[in-house]
């Protein structure tokens, strides 16, 4: 069972946890020094950003997302919690406040890729290069349903 809530300065630790485990989990294309530099920046980044966790029933957050001007710029689940309903709760909440839902998706992460087709989000283009301008590939999603 979890509920969503709006992220507190208290939680930054622990999102910062569940983002290391769930790039870790996912993400073994990085480079490690880009992993180490993409942690440093989410680090201060996530202090201040408005994020929606899911909590447990003990208010542990298991996952979380943002979500800014339509774009959902993170969706990150605690990988012991996959399987749940959490990821798939949080994209619903934001599809309800954003119907015309837009993300990126690595393109070496076929999981998630698969994840967001099974939502009903569909390809609208790609880059050669992440956010940051490093060499990872993005693919651009727009939700369809």
């Amino acid at each position: 069972m979890f509920t969503l809530r709006p992220s507190r300065p208290s939680d930054v630790e622990r999102v910062v946890e569940i983002w290391c485990q769930a790039v870790d989990a996912t993400h073994d294309f990085l480079r490690a020094e880009d992993r180490l530099a993409l942690e440093q920046e989410v680090r201060g980044f996530f202090a201040t950003a408005p994020l929606t966790l899911a909590v447990d029933t003990d208010d542990n957050p298991l996952g979380f997302m943002l979500v800014q001007d339509g774009n959902m710029d993170a969706l990150f689940i605690d990988p012991h919690q996959h399987g749940r309903g959490i990821g798939k709760a949080l994209v619903a909440e934001a599809l309800r406040q954003h119907p015309q839902l837009t993300t990126d998706v690595n393109e070496q992460n076929q999981a998630a890729a698969a994840f967001y087709a099974h939502l009903g989000f569909v390809p609208t283009g790609r880059s050669e290069v992440d956010g940051q301008g490093r060499p990872y590939p993005l693919i651009h999603l727009r939700y369809a349903r």
